[in-house]
């Protein structure tokens, strides 16, 4: 794929802070998809986009956004290529005593592309009308609400949203998840997500990343996971499932559980069809994340 297919590319990315390293994380979101970001608190998803938006200067490696590395573009060129991102922290940083109107208003002055009509259909859809409200009396969905909203009407062509929907009821969650699709069908446009409630991914995501201490531990893509199972196994089985030579050693992950183990299976279809009496499920995004960081490599 070329560079200019590529809306973000991260390649190598290396950041230190004090205990803490990213470490060679690397990441390709190509325009017209989703990329799911996914890991533990602390596993270094926030410094990744954090370095991504350029807030902070990567000790190794590159970013580039449409095809351009930020770090060589002169002023001029550097604000019209960061005019095409949005950004949806974790929290609502804006100044506590400002409306969401005026919040809207700054981003019309800092967004060529910012459309007013476009703001006001995304509060609709939202259900936020309480744009004359000071943010300090918004709780944190309604504020995520006010960041949405303007972020979908700043004319932006990638997203980077940091837990979009923390804070939002299951109802409103699925509205803002129907925004962000209805906002996909636009061309070009992409998105990286990163969200603790993987089940926003599984209906979401193209390709889901998994950072843990700093380092990618899987990058896959939707129809990869589907493809995966979890196999429930008495420890006969398992002794039976390393013996065969079926899995090379050090290629599964095996977690303990009370009364038996919980394997991650590549591919569960053929699994099934070798060993059809063992117990085996389709993996879901925490299932994959839970063996892959806890499990033990067999």
């Amino acid at each position: 794929m070329t560079r200019e297919a590529l809306n973000l590319r991260v390649d190598g990315a290396c950041k230190t802070y004090g205990d803490f390293s990213l470490r060679q994380v690397s990441l390709e979101v190509p325009a017209g998809t989703i990329l799911g970001l996914i890991g533990q608190n602390g596993a270094g998803k926030t410094t990744l986009m954090k370095a991504i938006l350029g807030t902070i200067n990567l000790e190794g490696g590159s970013v580039e956004l449409f095809g351009k590395n930020p770090a060589e573009l002169p002023e001029k060129e550097l604000i019209a290529l960061k005019a095409r991102v949005g950004y949806v922290s974790a929290v609502t940083a804006f100044p506590q005593l400002v409306t969401a109107r005026e919040v809207s208003r700054t981003y019309e002055l800092s967004y060529p592309g910012f459309e007013r009509g476009r703001f006001d259909e995304m509060c609709a859809k939202l259900s936020f009308d309480a744009l004359d409200k000071p943010i300090k009396e918004l709780s944190r969905g309604m504020g995520m609400k006010v960041q949405l909203a303007c972020v979908l009407a700043s004319g932006a062509d990638l997203l980077i949203l940091d837990e979009p929907t923390a804070g939002l009821d299951p109802i409103v969650r699925e509205e803002v998840l129907d925004v962000l699709r209805e906002w996909m069908e636009g061309d070009g446009r992409s998105i990286l997500i990163s969200s603790h409630i993987t089940s926003d991914l599984e209906h979401l995501a193209d390709t889901v990343v998994l950072i843990d201490d700093g380092a990618v531990l899987v990058d896959c893509t939707a129809d990869e996971i589907a493809e995966m199972g979890v196999a429930h196994l008495r420890a006969t089985e398992l002794e039976q499932l390393l013996s065969d030579g079926g899995y090379a050693p050090g290629t599964l992950h095996v977690l303990k559980r009370d009364l038996s183990y919980a394997a991650l299976i590549p591919d569960r279809h053929a699994f099934a069809e070798a060993y059809p009496e063992f117990a085996v499920d389709p993996a879901g995004i925490d299932d994959i994340m839970t063996l892959l960081v806890k499990g033990e490599v067999r």
